[in-house]
């Protein structure tokens, strides 16, 4: 167990840096970030900072694309939509109630916009991010909008731009309002509303 014990220290260091360094870069955007606002956050040493990530930008890109891991949940969400023409705007509703509460949250946004304000020095990191992250997320969507059509249940040329189509009807309002305010706008019922006029506004374009 002493022999683990280093390592297990380590880990837990290194994990503390790493939400310190999404706090502090959240808050203050990567210009307004030192490794010593991060460190006394993280209640270690800048040179234990040091010790783990080599300088500022290597710790901003892996608090950045550590994110993408969770965007699996988000996969599962989308991947699997009964085909029932039946039910299709109610599955379609409870996808879009869900694509919405996730892709709003303030922690996200956040994410977005310290992204966004630094593609310019990080052109990489942003397109990577996309990639790993929301791309991931629009061809899993395509695949599933493509086996409604195959099945009868939806009529699309094209998958992938039927996917951007569903996804812009959902997010275009609340999205942009917060990337401009620098927060959430919207409520709950806010969302709901939005969540049942892009379904509607969805099928009647696809089904």
């Amino acid at each position: 167990m002493e022999a683990n014990e280093p390592g297990t220290r380590s880990a837990r260091k290194h994990q503390a840096i790493m939400e310190a360094a999404t706090t502090v870069f959240m808050a203050k955007g990567y210009a307004g970030t030192s490794m010593d606002d991060i460190a006394k956050l993280a209640a270690v040493s800048k040179q234990t900072v040091y010790k783990h990530f080599a300088d500022k930008e290597k710790l901003f890109a892996e608090i950045v694309l550590a994110t993408t891991d969770r965007i699996e949940a988000m996969i599962d969400l989308v991947s699997d939509i009964p085909a029932d023409p039946a039910t299709l705007e109610e599955n379609l509703g409870a996808l879009a109630r869900q694509f919405l509460t996730t892709l709003t949250r303030p922690q996200v946004l956040q994410l977005r916009r310290l992204i966004i304000a630094n593609a310019d020095n990080f052109p990489e990191l942003g397109a990577t991010w996309y990639e790993q992250g929301f791309e991931r997320v629009l061809a899993t969507l395509a695949e599933t909008f493509q086996r409604l059509a195959d099945q009868g249940a939806l009529k699309v040329d094209d998958a992938l731009l039927a996917a951007n189509h569903f996804s812009g009807l959902l997010l275009w309002i609340p999205v942009n309002k917060a990337m401009f305010h620098g927060s959430p706008q919207h409520t709950d019922a806010e969302l709901e509303r939005y969540a049942e006029a892009g379904v509607r506004a969805f099928l009647a374009a696809y089904r």
